[in-house]
């Protein structure tokens, strides 16, 4: 008999989550992490009193009264609304597209004016079928929004020209006439207090972890001391590449401690013009409403991706897809691995699908007899 009944490959949400609910089934885990730290890209760590998202900005939103319901159970989360805005060559807009945004645009007051004003920039986008991302967007929201707020900041997102972007990128942009500057519609939002790590401590306990331990270094004896396992790596990599590597997009973050109680005053601010290599910085201490003395911002480039960087974002384009597919119908194949989360699903996921994808297959796994 093998020692564990399930080997969970990775401490984030789906491979933490699975460990929790297959021990309260009777099941013996064992939790493997290559990082020195669990959590995953939702660890968060606390410097000079203020809980810093690591690995870019989590902000939990859920129309789902469960999955709020099970997250509230581990942690008490606040009240923050997530309410970004955007900064091009010195003026400042709201987002999402809402009527404080195209007041600030076009001095409109009224939904009248500023749908009239919309209708009248997408005229003559109306009859074309967009080839690429730019035309898609000219399509829906006419020059002004697409030159100030969506092209340079998509082109530093991706790497790559808007016009050699698919236009599935974007299926629709929301435009809000209210004066709504929530950028998730969803009925549950917020940040849990006290920093997405404590979740992951309690989701853990009582639980055997290794961290820095790579599942990849020592596979035979991983493979041979479980009845099942739970992957949630990169899926190319669990094949041996057989068919192709999979492409990603990473991230760099530049953190700085200041001397100052409040650098931006709001805690995400997006850069939308090439001025500025990154996309946005992050002040960490609005999320959870901080007071300290010092402030920590966090600048993040985007920028391509090697093995020797963390994968973040899947790039879903024909290529890629055909290429997860044929190892999607070899994970289906087998009967004693689950695959989980984004790089085990080449998907992209927010926080909440992840905890109700674990959820939903952990569901399916009857409790040992």
């Amino acid at each position: 008999m093998k020692k564990y009944d399930y080997l969970i490959v990775g401490a984030g949400f789906f491979g933490t989550i699975s460990a929790f609910e297959l021990t309260k089934k009777g099941y013996k885990c064992l939790v493997i992490e290559k990082r020195n730290h669990i959590a995953g890209n939702c660890y968060t760590e606390n410097v000079e009193g203020i809980n810093v998202h690591k690995y870019g900005a989590h902000i939990f939103h859920t129309n789902d009264q469960e999955i709020w319901d099970y997250v509230n159970a581990l942690v008490e989360f606040n009240r923050y609304t997530n309410s970004p805005v955007a900064m091009n060559n010195g003026k400042l807009y709201n987002l999402p597209f809402n009527m404080n945004t195209f007041y600030q645009i076009w001095g409109v007051k009224t939904p009248k004016e500023a749908a009239d004003k919309i209708a009248e920039q997408t005229e003559k986008y109306k009859d074309i079928t967009p080839k690429n991302l730019e035309e898609q967007a000219l399509k829906l929201v006419g020059d002004d929004i697409y030159k100030l707020l969506i092209k340079e900041y998509t082109e530093k997102q991706w790497g790559v020209k808007v016009t050699e972007l698919p236009a599935f990128i974007i299926k629709r942009l929301p435009v809000r006439f209210t004066f709504d500057n929530n950028y998730f519609n969803d009925r549950f939002q917020g940040i849990p207090m006290g920093g997405y790590t404590i979740i992951f401590e309690k989701l853990l306990d009582g639980i055997e972890v290794q961290l820095e331990t790579d599942f990849f270094e020592n596979r035979a004896y991983f493979e041979n001391i479980a009845e099942n396992i739970i992957y949630t790596g990169p899926i190319d990599k669990f094949f041996n590449y057989e068919a192709g590597k999979l492409n990603y997009r990473s991230l760099r973050f530049e953190n700085e401690t200041l001397d100052v109680e409040n650098f931006q005053g709001n805690a995400v601010v997006n850069y939308t013009s090439h001025e500025e290599a990154f996309t946005r910085i992050i002040e960490h201490k609005h999320f959870e409403f901080g007071t300290q003395e010092k402030t920590i911002i966090t600048r993040e480039y985007p920028q391509d991706w090697n093995e020797n960087l963390e994968p973040y974002y899947p790039v879903n384009d024909e290529v890629n897809n055909t290429i997860y597919n044929a190892y999607k119908k070899k994970a289906e194949a087998l009967e004693n691995v689950i695959f989980g989360g984004r790089l085990a699903e080449y998907k992209y996921y927010d926080m909440h699908q992840i905890v109700g994808s674990a959820l939903a297959k952990m569901k399916k796994i009857p409790a040992k007899n």
